[in-house]
């Protein structure tokens, strides 16, 4: 996919890092439950390590973060899952830091994550080229948002836009491998989705149906929905999503986040600040930086109702 010039003007720091973080989501979904399954595959099926496979499904199931970094730092470095998921909460701690010295040493630890979930991937092609193209395109995704974050828009535009540029040659090059691949439709509707509300690059419908359609694990698909929808302002299918993710991951804190947010933009305040109530009674296990943020929305949505008299 070719990357117009005359986006630029569009193309900041935060759009790509969200597109990124985005990313990370997708590939983290490679985490097979168990060494005997693949939830993508009946046939050919892939492994993963038991310390990486943990560290998803904390992550990805149960929202707990510190959990997560525990066993991902456990996990084995050649997996370029496993450096993913450190970039993933590497960023993660970056964003919420407050300290501008530990947030630039924080970026700086994110971009070594980036670098070997690339170095990995490229290493993997040899034994499983969809895989391996599929990280390579993480990895250079997340080096574009390092770029830009570093060095800023004007600056850091040349390089990051290269980064993109070979991102989507990698996520080609696994197309024509297979392009029926549940995990790449998967991994690509998440990516496409996200790059489409953010960078003017793809279709956002076109990427909701590819999830709504192809994507499994459902509870992931049916996230990945619900955000494309609030961000399309189509709430009513948001909240439809979002309950379905939540059917099957009660307890995940950022799922119970976003219902909140999709009530919010629905008008419902006073039925949003329940779930921001509920996400907050598991802030032990998530960063202090989307802590913040929660009782930051918590409470301009009490604020509201209050104005509101109700």
């Amino acid at each position: 996919m070719a990357v117009k010039l005359t986006t630029l003007s569009q193309i900041t720091p935060s759009r790509v890092l969200r597109v990124a973080s985005a990313t990370l989501v997708s590939l983290s979904l490679w985490a097979s439950p168990s060494l005997a399954k693949d939830p993508f595959r009946t046939t050919n099926a892939r492994q993963i390590g038991d310390r990486t496979e943990a560290a998803f499904k904390a992550l990805f199931e149960q929202g707990n973060y510190k959990k997560a970094d525990s066993f991902a730092q456990k996990a084995d470095p050649r997996d370029p899952l496993t450096q993913a998921l450190r970039a993933s909460l590497a960023y993660i701690n970056w964003d919420g830091e407050k300290d501008e010295a530990k947030k630039s040493a924080q970026l700086e630890v994110f971009k070594t994550y980036a670098t070997q979930t690339r170095e990995a991937a490229a290493d993997m092609v040899s034994k499983d080229p969809l895989r391996g193209n599929l990280y390579q395109a993480v990895g250079h995704f997340l080096e574009s948002a390092y770029i830009f974050s570093k060095d800023g828009t004007v600056k850091g535009t040349p390089r990051a836009l290269g980064e993109i540029q070979q991102a989507f040659k990698y996520l080609d090059n696994a197309e024509k491998i297979d392009s029926s691949d549940p995990e790449l439709n998967l991994l690509r509707g998440y990516i496409d989705l996200f790059v489409s509300l953010n960078l003017p690059f793809s279709s956002p419908t076109d990427a909701i149906n590819r999830l709504d359609k192809y994507a499994t694990p459902r509870y992931l698909a049916h996230r990945g929905i619900a955000l494309g929808y609030r961000d399309l302002n189509q709430q009513a299918k948001a909240l439809a999503a979002v309950d379905s993710a939540l059917k099957v991951t009660p307890n995940n804190p950022d799922v119970l986040y976003l219902k909140a947010q999709i009530l919010v933009r629905q008008g419902d305040n006073r039925g949003s600040i329940a779930y921001f109530n509920q996400a907050l009674t598991k802030q032990e296990q998530l960063p202090p930086g989307l802590v913040r943020q929660i009782n930051r929305e918590r409470d301009r949505a009490q604020s509201r109702l209050g104005n509101a008299g109700q």
